[in-house]
């Protein structure tokens, strides 16, 4: 679910000026799971921009401190979200722990890096959502751990229908600046896409898995 239309509006038409998202139906774009997709997104870049990395942690704190006052840790979900949960963490004068996507192999071991104790209240900060599967399982290790997860903020989702059903079979609450749909409208309305694009980006959502297969 997104904070609002114009936060989406905002961040979408953000993330095609600095190129984190890239559109092409012809010469699409092929992810590390082998999907084939008309859309290519590195919310990472979002860092070297100081006006856009600005706005998104000023967006998220500002929700975070309205919606979660009580949240007492930052994490961000190793590695996409690292920078921006802790300019999140610093906005809002929190702890900040990031959590990897499996234990280290070698020293003490730890899925969960830096300061955190049983029992803490912990909002996770999120780059981008997929299949939502990365992201629950740091939700998981945070539970496990003792932590108590309040819910998820994100840049950015696909909004695929396998990512809703998997959160909520968690019953976590995830909200996103922006997502594909209002991407799509922003994208026209920009001019960065034309009509005739717009039936193969929706087509692609609907069957992601087997799209140009």
């Amino acid at each position: 679910m997104i904070l609002d239309n114009t936060t989406a509006q905002s961040t979408a038409k953000f993330l095609l000026q600095i190129n984190a998202i890239k559109l092409n139906s012809e010469n699409y774009f092929t992810w590390a799971s082998g999907w084939k997709s008309p859309i290519y997104c590195d919310n990472r870049i979002i860092l070297s921009f100081p006006e856009v990395r600005n706005y998104v942690a000023s967006t998220m704190a500002t929700y975070i401190k309205s919606h979660y006052p009580t949240a007492e840790v930052v994490a961000g979900v190793a590695t996409g979200a690292i920078g921006m949960g802790m300019l999140v963490a610093n906005a809002l004068g929190l702890p900040f722990v990031y959590v990897r996507p499996e234990p280290k192999k070698h020293g003490r071991q730890n899925q969960i890096e830096g300061l955190l104790t049983a029992g803490q209240r912990v909002i996770v900060i999120e780059d981008l959502i997929s299949t939502g599967m990365s992201s629950l399982n740091a939700v998981k290790a945070l539970c496990d751990f003792g932590a108590e997860v309040l819910g998820m903020v994100a840049i950015f989702s696909y909004n695929f229908e396998v990512a809703n059903a998997n959160f909520a079979a968690e019953k976590l609450t995830l909200h996103t600046l922006s997502d594909y749909d209002h991407l799509l409208v922003k994208a026209l309305e920009i001019g960065y896409i034309g009509e005739h694009e717009l039936d193969t980006l929706k087509e692609w959502r609907k069957s992601p898995d087997t799209w140009r297969n």
